[in-house]
């Protein structure tokens, strides 16, 4: 199993989510996150001074799943939360031990 953490513009959310929904992805973890990157941020006028922002907001998808689906996953993200521009984001793939479904005690794959 893996744990693939996708960090996408905000208001790319919802098609990244529609894709996923037909992927047949239900269960996921979405946080609003704050960061940076290449995009170093953006500078904004405040009452007539310029003020740069380090930090911009992202949202945070984070799914587990099965190893042969890791792959195709990816692609799907990177289809939908691509604009082209710098910030588009990043993904992370991590390794799980095991997952437990509490309600019932159903161990890896099967807690999925």
């Amino acid at each position: 199993m893996k744990k693939v953490e996708a960090i996408i513009r905000p208001e790319k959310l919802e098609e990244v989510k529609d894709g996923l929904k037909d992927f047949g992805i239900y269960g996921m973890t979405v946080s609003p996150v704050m960061g940076c990157g290449m995009q170093q941020g953006k500078v904004e006028m405040y009452r007539g001074q310029e003020v740069k922002i380090d930090l911009l907001p992202k949202m945070k998808i984070e799914i587990v799943l099965e190893d042969e689906r890791v792959e195709p996953l990816i692609d799907l993200i990177c289809e939908k939360a691509k604009t082209g521009r710098i910030g588009d984001g990043k993904i992370f793939i991590y390794p799980v031990e095991g997952a437990v479904r509490i309600r019932t005690w159903e161990r890896n794959e099967k807690a999925l």
